[in-house]
């Protein structure tokens, strides 16, 4: 599938890469059609809007920083994605201008099924992650308590 973007230009991106989230994403609620971008080195991934080539939002593997996150996802939100095993989980990042002072949020991953193409950003409510967690900080912020708890 051809996607404009207002960073890479038109891109070919596999349709196995484009997912629908059915409520958007809080802040971008009208766009529900989404690709995933790929980076070629690192980590990194752009989640981008099909419907406006403007939006797209940095998004990491949020293990990789972070290896011992963990969550419980709602029930509710399972049955809603119909949620098996072939899931995929990527936190938002905030590039700061001073790379070191980059932040990642934890508080709300994005969670998407690979089989059906779904996605949704989760918040996870009486969790001690926060919205701005720094990304290079490793593992002295990570809260000791499993969120969803």
């Amino acid at each position: 599938m051809n996607v404009e973007t207002a960073q890479f230009g038109p891109l070919d991106v596999p349709e196995d890469q484009i997912y629908h989230f059915s409520k958007g994403i809080p802040g971008f609620e009208s766009h529900s059609e989404f690709a995933v971008i790929h980076v070629a080195e690192g980590p990194f991934s752009y989640l981008q809007s099909l419907q406006d080539s403007h939006i797209s939002l940095l998004m990491t593997d949020p293990f990789v920083f972070y290896p011992n996150y963990e969550f419980d996802l709602p029930e509710s939100i399972v049955e809603e994605m119909e949620l098996n095993s072939d899931l995929m989980i990527r936190s938002i990042v905030t590039l700061n201008e001073n790379v070191e002072k980059s932040t990642i949020n934890l508080l709300a991953p994005l969670v998407f099924n690979l089989e059906n193409k779904s996605g949704r950003q989760v918040i996870l409510h009486a969790s001690e992650y926060q919205s701005r967690h720094l990304l290079w900080s490793g593992n002295e912020t990570t809260p000791s308590v499993k969120a969803g708890e």
